[in-house]
């Protein structure tokens, strides 16, 4: 197994355990979902020095986290698992990176993005409606096959049109993954 040159950035030890299971990689726990200024020092390090990967938790901490990271350390690739591959097997625990398998994990790292800096504008609102991605009932579901298709996870319209763009998703790509969720659904 090949070491990852980049570090990972989890929120805790146990996601280090389970991406440890997956691959060889160095992580950086952020423990928990509050950054100190340090803490920004230390990643904005390591990004000059190895790159960084922001693999959170599906979760509203792990994308506030995903945010604060993205805004202060530019160029950070990022990785998702959705929602649903997070989920603990017990009674207890919370959803999380800790819950996903190490294949899910090591397809995540496949399916890396970059955020750019400047967002481009392909998508607008208009866009998500015109796809029934917003404004009917199936809408929310459609949103999440998107996300996990693509692999930039869930968000509501707003936050979908602003990771089409950021992530520099390609129409081609938005309209196979609309043509794939709409296979599933006939």
């Amino acid at each position: 197994m090949s070491k990852i040159k980049e570090v990972i950035v989890v929120e805790g030890k146990d996601d280090t355990k389970q991406i440890h299971k997956a691959v060889d990689a160095d992580t950086y726990e952020t423990n928990g979902s509050a950054l100190s200024e340090v803490d920004l020092e230390r990643l904005k390090k390591l990004q000059a020095t190895r790159g960084l990967i922001v693999f959170t938790d599906p979760d509203f901490n792990g994308e506030r986290l995903r945010k604060m990271i993205s805004a202060a350390v530019p160029g950070v690739k990022h990785a998702f698992i959705r929602r649903d591959q997070g989920v603990p097997d017990e009674a207890h625990g919370s959803l999380g990176v800790e819950h996903a398998t190490p294949a899910t994990i090591k397809q995540a790292l496949a399916h890396l993005y970059t955020q750019t800096t400047e967002p481009t504008a392909n998508f607008t609102i208009q866009d998500l409606q015109a796809a029934g991605l917003t404004g009917n009932p199936l809408a929310r579901h459609r949103r999440e096959r998107l996300g996990a298709i693509l692999g930039i996870g869930y968000g509501n319209g707003k936050q979908l049109v602003h990771r089409l763009n950021m992530f520099q998703i390609t129409p081609d790509q938005f309209k196979q993954a609309l043509a794939k969720i709409k296979q599933e659904e006939d």
